[in-house]
């Protein structure tokens, strides 16, 4: 069960739908090898509560594009349970969205995709960890149908 959440102030109708939330955390679960479904919550927030969760969690006192907060530490998931929570930033996407030349439907997918990935264990603080991770939102994105989020960026280059 994927629970999509909107905090107060977020447009439903601006927001990708649950079947798009659905189909984006389906394809990283697919292209890292999960073909079970899979509980986990994705929710839609403002800057002001990501920056709030990302002070406190990463002391970080900026507001940020995605987090994610597992549940479950691999590599044997329990796939009857969740496997935790990941919350976008919907101004911050926008925002971002613009700068990359992307609808934000399509950057939130791309996010929510990295945001699975980190919730099943994937990291790219390292050179080798971040082509791992790139190589499967690749193949995720691809399933989408959507961008190559990476295309013509240095490996390892984000920080979240």
């Amino acid at each position: 069960m994927i629970d999509v959440m909107l905090d107060a102030g977020i447009d439903a109708g601006q927001v990708p739908g649950d079947v798009t939330v659905r189909h984006a955390v389906a394809a990283a679960c697919m292209q890292a090898g999960i073909s079970r479904k899979v509980t986990l919550c994705v929710r839609f927030a403002d800057d002001e509560a990501i920056r709030e969760l990302n002070r406190e969690w990463r002391n970080k006192d900026v507001p940020t594009d995605v987090l994610s907060f597992p549940m479950q530490e691999g590599p044997d998931y329990t796939l009857e349970e969740s496997l935790g929570d990941i919350i976008l930033s919907w101004p911050f996407v926008v925002r971002e969205a613009d700068r990359l030349g992307l609808t934000p439907q399509q950057h939130a997918q791309h996010l929510i995709v990295h945001g699975v990935l980190h919730l099943l264990g994937f990291v790219h603080g390292e050179d080798m960890d971040a082509e791992r991770m790139q190589a499967v939102e690749r193949k995720a994105m691809k399933q989408l149908g959507l961008h190559d989020p990476y295309a013509g960026q240095d490996i390892g280059a984000d920080d979240d």
